[in-house]
């Protein structure tokens, strides 16, 4: 067997039929394949693992490595080769063909659906030249140019009524937030380029740093009841929910009625950011509320419906939000998502654990600690002036 580690051995190799590459066994079960040139310069490494999920060898294109010489080829190579043999043998690469940067997109959303990366790769990346890069071929050049053209992009704000659409300049922190789809899909099936190369496809979607500045807006209890009392009609059980549990608009959105169990206070979010089902405990006063809601609706129906009996949506709550704040003569900048970060805030305030806010909220202990950890210093800091004699 041909020792692709030296490069006198790799110049000497000839095209195989079929376009084979030479194959080397790193370990049992995992290969690196080097396929020559037909026309002179630089080959193409490839991967090659044994799925035994599926009994059969996968294979996966590595590249040229045309940033390196000598023998710093085959070291990333070998290095690209039994990570993604890793990746295989654990299961974390998918069974379908996988060749462009837009094949990665579709393939992450078959292993990880969610709302959030399917609209984002829709608007920002599927219909863009990024989509049509082959992997093998995807440079960080390639990613600088469609970051460039994802920040450029203007921010849609609102859409009035005569269709008029109002945008602004992307805010920073949403660049961060939209390269985020497209960096897990690429790394699910793309190695790290090497640091500092035009290979490291991974530096040109670095976040913005700082970018993601705490929560603002704040409303109290009573502000909410204002609001509430301003709603149109068939927006306040939607809008009392966001005052009342602190869920993503879109989570309390997709809620249903078979989704509280009144008998044990069990409210299930089954659709939500983080695409994993939970269960809550609710209190008997929310519970109350819910039974309501769902009283004499089929188990498929919506918690929440609107007038016309369809579900709620991000572009149909955002108009009664934003109208019954201008009556109640609150911020203008008050939104769906400023109800859960004020309900949020009060569940730090009175006391409850992180863990616990972290876990009714859907969110992770290191982002409550983040946006909200200062009001827990500040009552740490109270607790502590109490103590002064």
């Amino acid at each position: 067997m041909t020792d692709l580690s030296k490069i006198g051995e790799r110049e000497r190799l000839r095209p195989r039929a079929g376009d084979e590459p030479h194959w080397q066994r790193l370990r049992a079960g995992s290969f690196i394949g080097y396929r020559p040139a037909k026309l002179g310069g630089r080959g193409t490494w490839f991967a090659r693992a044994y799925d035994a999920d599926t009994g059969k060898y996968r294979r996966q294109a590595l590249g040229g490595y045309g940033h390196l010489t000598g023998n710093d080829v085959f070291s990333q190579a070998k290095r690209d080769a039994e990570a993604w043999a890793d990746r295989v043998e654990t299961g974390g690469v998918r069974a379908q063909k996988v060749e462009t940067v837009a094949d990665a997109c579709r393939a992450y959303l078959s292993a990880k659906p969610g709302a959030i990366a399917e609209g984002v790769f829709r608007r920002h990346v599927l219909g863009d030249p990024i989509a049509k890069v082959r992997l093998d071929k995807l440079r960080r050049h390639h990613l600088r140019d469609w970051r460039t053209r994802l920040e450029e992009a203007p921010a849609l704000v609102s859409r009035n009524k005569g269709g008029e659409k109002k945008t602004r300049e992307r805010a920073k922190s949403t660049v961060n937030r939209d390269m985020v789809p497209l960096r897990a899909a690429i790394a699910a099936v793309l190695a790290l380029g090497a640091p500092a190369t035009d290979a490291a496809w991974q530096e040109a979607l670095k976040p913005h740093r700082g970018a993601d500045r705490r929560r603002g807006l704040y409303i109290d209890r009573d502000e909410r009841k204002k609001l509430l009392e301003c709603a149109a009609q068939d927006a306040v059980p939607f809008i009392r929910a966001m005052c009342l549990l602190p869920l993503r608009p879109g989570a309390i959105a997709a809620l249903c009625a078979r989704d509280f169990e009144n008998r044990t206070r069990a409210l299930t979010i089954g659709k939500d950011k983080n695409g994993r089902p939970r269960q809550i405990a609710v209190p008997q006063l929310i519970a109350e509320f819910l039974a309501e809601q769902v009283k004499d609706r089929p188990p498929g129906a919506s918690m929440f419906a609107r007038a016309d009996g369809s579900a709620w949506n991000k572009d149909a709550w955002k108009h009664p939000v934003k109208d019954a704040a201008i009556a109640a003569k609150l911020p203008s900048e008050l939104s769906a998502y400023t109800l859960r970060h004020s309900v949020i805030t009060d569940l730090v305030r009175v006391g409850l654990p992180v863990l616990t806010v972290a876990q009714l909220s859907g969110t992770s202990v290191a982002m409550i600690e983040k946006h909200y950890g200062h009001l827990v210093r500040s009552d740490a800091e109270n607790a502590l002036a109490q103590l002064a004699i």
